[in-house]
């Protein structure tokens, strides 16, 4: 589904993308919360520049879906799961290799994301951690590419739901053909998962209460930050994405 998505509802989660850079900068931004310069300074390489990149997407995609400016826009320190500035925003990050994601809706959200070539030792990981259900289809199809859709829709689920991977993995069951089912009694959970740029994205969020047909989140890649990460307003790119699934999460009975 080459272009750009331009249907924008304030009842859908909306998805930015962006490439991080090669870019580095010694001292941190202006616009950067004291909480954001101390964690920056702990960090080096690859990590300092995702830190920053993934700061300035948040101002960015704030800005984008709520009209203030991005110098105006702030998450709450620590853990970014919701803005300060404006008030009333569920934010989810991720970020792998060179790309950054923030989903941002009204309603609690989890993003996640990985390199779409990424072939991990899944099968270990498989049998440590997923459920006897999902074991067992994972291992007959033995396809690093299904494990990977299953381990984004878990990593979303538990940021959605605001749960470390610790004990919590198999709280969102992935069995075959994709029937989801996870440990909140809610109905109005729903999830989706899309190829953006060469990257796996999974997202799992919340549906208004009305909603009765699945329908895709805006998503929209910026152009990079610039040399010195100021918060210029970004402008679009078109993104290439691709639909793989879009499911409803029944609860456990």
């Amino acid at each position: 589904m080459p272009g750009q998505s331009s249907d924008c509802s304030p009842d859908k989660p909306y998805i930015w993308f962006c490439h991080q850079t090669s870019r580095d900068r010694a001292d941190p931004p202006e616009w950067f919360t004291a909480f954001e310069a101390r964690t920056l300074a702990q960090l080096e390489g690859p990590r300092r520049r995702e830190y920053l990149s993934s700061r300035w997407l948040i101002r960015q995609s704030l800005s984008k879906v709520s009209g203030e400016a991005p110098e105006n826009c702030q998450p709450v320190d620590g853990r970014p799961i919701a803005s300060l500035i404006p008030e009333g925003w569920h934010l989810s990050l991720s970020h792998t290799r060179g790309f950054t994601a923030v989903a941002i809706s009204r309603k609690p959200l989890g993003i996640d994301i990985e390199s779409r070539q990424r072939k991990p030792n899944w099968q270990s990981v498989a049998k440590r951690w997923f459920t006897p259900v999902e074991q067992e289809w994972l291992l007959n199809t033995n396809s690093p590419v299904d494990f990977l859709k299953v381990w984004t829709l878990k990593e979303a689920w538990l940021k959605a739901t605001q749960r470390g991977i610790a004990g919590n993995l198999k709280t969102l069951e992935v069995r075959e053909n994709y029937e989801l089912i996870g440990d909140q009694q809610s109905s109005h959970w729903r999830s989706c998962s899309c190829y953006v740029e060469g990257y796996l994205a999974s997202l799992v969020y919340q549906a208004g209460e009305n909603e009765t047909a699945a329908s895709w989140p805006n998503i929209t890649l910026l152009v990079p930050p610039l040399e010195d990460f100021a918060l210029t307003p970004s402008a679009t790119l078109n993104v290439d994405w691709e639909p793989v699934l879009h499911r409803s999460i029944s609860a456990k009975r």
